[in-house]
């Protein structure tokens, strides 16, 4: 069992390196779409990784096009706090994508648009915050998914 956790455009080493680590933790593979707010080489993303780092299964892609290119059959889901569906009514399936924006913006509006049928958000509770930390939207997402595969 495992995941493909997809970051489009990540800006912040921690929560890459924590991602990659959670990545490692439940089986899934990590795959990051450029540009990077950061050098894969920043000590902070190998920190937050800790020496799991060398063990992830990583994919790198130059841009959202080669992303699709390269997976363009694959079932993908993609959050935002925009979505509609909560993050529990997804039909999790092994190998499934989970797609995730950068943290200053989240996805585009061209990828909310072409993939709206397949958009959902985690919830809020509070008129006093925007959007979760990223590593622990993927980390909710992650075991979400899990905790129905296993059920």
């Amino acid at each position: 069992m495992g995941f493909n956790i997809v970051l489009v455009e990540p800006e912040i080493p921690n929560n890459t390196g924590n991602i990659g680590r959670l990545a490692l933790a439940t089986g899934s593979k990590l795959h990051l779409i450029k540009p990077f707010g950061f050098e894969l080489s920043d000590s902070r993303l190998k920190r937050a990784g800790l020496d799991y780092w060398k063990h992830i299964s990583l994919f790198i892609y130059n841009n959202i096009e080669e992303f699709y290119e390269v997976n363009k059959n694959e079932k993908m889901i993609f959050f935002s706090s925009h979505g509609l569906k909560n993050h529990w009514t997804i039909p999790f399936e092994d190998n499934m994508f989970l797609i995730f924006g950068k943290e200053s913006a989240g996805l585009s509006q061209e990828i909310l648009k072409s993939n709206f049928n397949n958009l959902y958000k985690i919830p809020l509770y509070s008129k006093h915050i925007r959007s979760l930390n990223l590593a622990n939207s993927v980390g909710i997402a992650i075991y979400e998914g899990m905790r129905q595969l296993n059920s």
